[in-house]
């Protein structure tokens, strides 16, 4: 079976450098998208089955990527985990409501974050559960 895809979208390059080397050390098929429009030209291209989407982007916000996401069809199924930087409730509650599969307030401990991805991506391969 080939590797799961995940999109890592994020405009802070030190959060994508260590993203990005954690998920691909884990085995996961990795790309990258640095803003908004960005981020939903990936999604429609390579089909990741999860997406780390930040909230704070540029050209689109990761609410608006979201709700895009959802409100389309042919990409809708894709799993989304929210990063935000802010612990603020009503930034959750909002990303929630948009859509968002789940969040995580940075900072977040590696092991925590892969837990969670591990999690997110179990859900959608039958069979890899108890």
């Amino acid at each position: 079976m080939s590797a799961q895809k995940i999109l890592i979208a994020d405009d802070e390059p030190n959060i994508v450098i260590s993203l990005e080397f954690l998920l691909k050390r884990e085995g996961f098929d990795v790309s990258v998208a640095r803003d908004g429009q960005e981020t939903l030209d990936a999604i429609r291209r390579d089909r990741p089955q999860l997406v780390l989407l930040d909230v704070m982007m540029p050209k689109k916000s990761g609410y608006d990527v979201c709700q895009e996401v959802r409100g389309d069809s042919s990409i809708s199924d894709t799993k989304i985990l929210m990063l935000t930087a802010k612990g603020r409730e009503l930034d959750v509650a909002k990303g929630l409501a948009m859509g968002a599969d789940d969040y995580m307030t940075k900072p977040f401990s590696t092991k925590e974050l892969v837990l969670k991805v591990r999690e997110l991506l179990g859900s959608v391969n039958p069979g890899s559960g108890p």
